[in-house]
């Protein structure tokens, strides 16, 4: 089924206790750490070849509280009820809605060329890996616990193989695993 669907990758961190964001959706405790200088942990190069992005409401809603808009490729913002969600005039020829499911999505974007495509946000991992599209996944370990908040892995996920590809660590405590599915 997914031969000829773009591969779906995830590159996200995490709390030790595996949340994305508080409750309110606040990443205070990720953007607050200390990086090494010049240290992208891997990002831009998992960025290079990726042809579109797909993201679920609430991230699109916290990425637009950021200063500048930080993606390039274009994106796909999943919606339960596509209409209620408000694209800025400024995004409009970047971002898209959609309330299509993960592998009507994937195939979207497979039609028009598109061949790696990074998935972000909670609920749109789990729709993903709950279908088997999830091919790669890149997640890095912050050196905190929350207690609680949004959590990246949720209950009910069917079980999926993983496979380990590489595992890094950097002294302000980060830590990261790559896993193929």
């Amino acid at each position: 089924m997914t031969g000829h669907l773009p591969s779906a990758e995830v590159f996200i961190a995490t709390s030790m206790d595996a949340y994305i964001a508080r409750l309110d959706g606040d990443i205070d405790w990720l953007t607050s750490r200390p990086v090494p200088d010049g240290e992208d942990f891997g990002y831009a190069a998992f960025l290079d070849g990726v042809g579109a992005m797909v993201m679920g409401r609430e991230s699109f809603e916290k990425v637009l509280t950021f200063p500048d808009w930080p993606y390039k490729t274009p994106v796909v913002v999943l919606s339960r009820t596509p209409g209620r969600v408000v694209v800025p005039e400024a995004l409009r020829d970047r971002v898209r809605v959609s309330g299509k499911d993960p592998a009507a999505v994937l195939a979207e974007l497979g039609a028009e060329g598109v061949t790696r495509v990074y998935l972000d946000g909670g609920q749109t991992i789990r729709s993903f890996l709950a279908e088997g599209l999830v091919r790669r996944m890149i997640v890095t370990l912050i050196p905190v616990l929350l207690g609680q908040g949004r959590p990246l892995w949720g209950h009910g996920a069917r079980d999926v193989d993983l496979t380990l590809v590489a595992a890094r660590s950097w002294d302000n405590g980060f830590v990261q695993v790559e896993y193929r599915a």
